[in-house]
């Protein structure tokens, strides 16, 4: 009976999810949507030349880290190449813009026609972000020989203008996809969208590893104790947090008078309450400079400027130090500025003292706010640490292993594990709605 009752939760739980009608149907929905995707991104944009654009791909490095975040779509130029990106950007601007423009913050307050009126300008946003990075992408594409007739000459523009709308409305597609899934499928749709292009990665960059790469069968184990390890930090710290201990004083009437009664429960501040947001939003700013100096090393027909512009190109490739060096820091940077930003627009200390909480030993109102400014500045550094030291893992691993291959970074493994942690939890709660055992629980 023992062995019987030990049997894996996790199994025992899907079988009880699929046999509920409606959570069957939402995985179910989810997964059906996910296949959408990845028929879509392989979908080319019009006139492209698969066979070329691959050959330049496998000489380039710059392309294939682009490929890498693009789930492999952009390898093929597809409809979805850009991927939910340009919307992730316009989201981050969006969220920071509270802090800094009196509109956006007022609709951030709105409630749920605040959030759906910022919704539609996000949406707007992302139009010009995909735009612009899929011009620049096709541009550079066309400088390393993928593609032709990029420009906005009189024979060049028509194309041109079809494959920017054609990536444009693939992103679109994409976004709509994921927020699809979020209301009717189970977990966050846009990241499920990335999480999907991420695994959908995953067998190619293994059969890499294990056919191309040159490893013996102690490296390659040692390769998967590594990758287990990295795994398990992901998990810890994702999960960690600070509690800070909250009371709240309740009055209630019994017999015509009045009691006071004491109510306790904490604040939950994460060591990592930035995510994977910081990751793509260095990546995304690194991805410029090789790219634009790269540019200009092939187009300006000064010898010196050429000469600086190609140094700088070579010095900032995503094979050097210095370009992981200025990742690092550029994780550690913005982890600190966007978890200030979102949390003084919480309110927190505000809400506490309009609610009637306080923290024991603290004065209510600034210096509440202060306690947990301090606070969560000392504990975001050990996440700021952690995502930065994520971000510069395939550098070290190509280092040590020598594989090219294993340019796909931990961030790649930091948004799986994130998705999938974030996808269970709301399967559990559906779970425990229906009285059942859950997958964590």
């Amino acid at each position: 009976m023992a062995t019987q009752t030990a049997r894996p939760r996790l199994l025992q739980a899907g079988i009880d999810a699929f046999q509920q009608t409606e959570v069957r149907q939402k995985v179910l929905f989810t997964l059906a949507l996910l296949l959408v995707f990845r028929a879509v991104a392989h979908i080319p944009v019009p006139g492209v030349d698969v066979e070329q654009l691959r050959e330049t791909f496998d000489n380039n490095a710059i392309l294939g880290f682009l490929n890498v975040f693009s789930g492999g779509a952009l390898r093929n130029l597809s409809v979805a190449a850009l991927g939910v990106y340009p919307y992730i950007t316009a989201s981050i601007i969006m969220q920071l813009a509270g802090g800094l423009v009196p509109r956006v913050a007022a609709l951030q307050k709105e409630g749920e026609s605040g959030r759906q009126r910022l919704q539609i300008y996000t949406h707007w946003l992302t139009v010009p972000f995909a735009a612009l990075q899929g011009y620049a992408q096709l541009l550079l594409i066309q400088q390393l020989g993928g593609v032709t007739g990029v420009g906005f000459g009189a024979d060049t523009a028509l194309p041109t203008v079809a494959s920017l709308f054609s990536m444009v409305a693939g992103t679109m597609f994409l976004v709509w996809l994921g927020e699809l899934l979020t209301e009717k499928g189970i977990g966050n749709g846009i990241s499920l969208i990335i999480f999907g292009g991420i695994v959908a990665g995953m067998p190619e960059l293994l059969g890499g590893v294990i056919g191309g790469g040159g490893l013996g069968f102690g490296r390659l184990v040692f390769l998967g104790l590594v990758t287990v390890a990295i795994v398990y930090v992901i998990v810890l710290v994702q999960e960690a947090q600070r509690r800070i201990p909250v009371q709240y004083a309740r009055s209630t009437f019994r017999g015509g008078r009045m009691y006071r009664q004491q109510g306790q429960t904490h604040i939950p501040l994460r060591v990592n309450s930035a995510g994977m947001i910081p990751l793509i939003f260095a990546f995304s700013i690194m991805i410029f400079p090789p790219a634009f100096f790269q540019f200009v090393a092939r187009t300006v027909d000064v010898g010196w400027i050429a000469n600086i512009a190609d140094f700088l190109q070579r010095t900032l490739s995503p094979t050097e130090p210095v370009y992981w060096l200025s990742v690092f820091l550029l994780v550690f940077i913005f982890t600190y500025f966007y978890t200030v930003v979102v949390f003084q627009q919480q309110n927190l200390a505000e809400n506490l003292q309009r609610q009637g909480g306080f923290i024991p030993g603290m004065r209510p109102g600034r210096p509440t706010q202060e306690y947990l400014t301090r606070v969560l500045i000392r504990i975001t550094a050990g996440g700021a640490f952690f995502l930065g030291i994520i971000a510069i893992v395939p550098f070290v691993t190509t280092r040590m292993f020598d594989v090219q291959s294993l340019q796909i970074s931990a961030a790649g493994l930091l948004i799986v594990v994130g998705v999938v942690l974030d996808t269970m939890r709301q399967l559990e709660a559906q779970m425990l709605m229906r009285n059942y055992e859950g997958f964590i629980s």
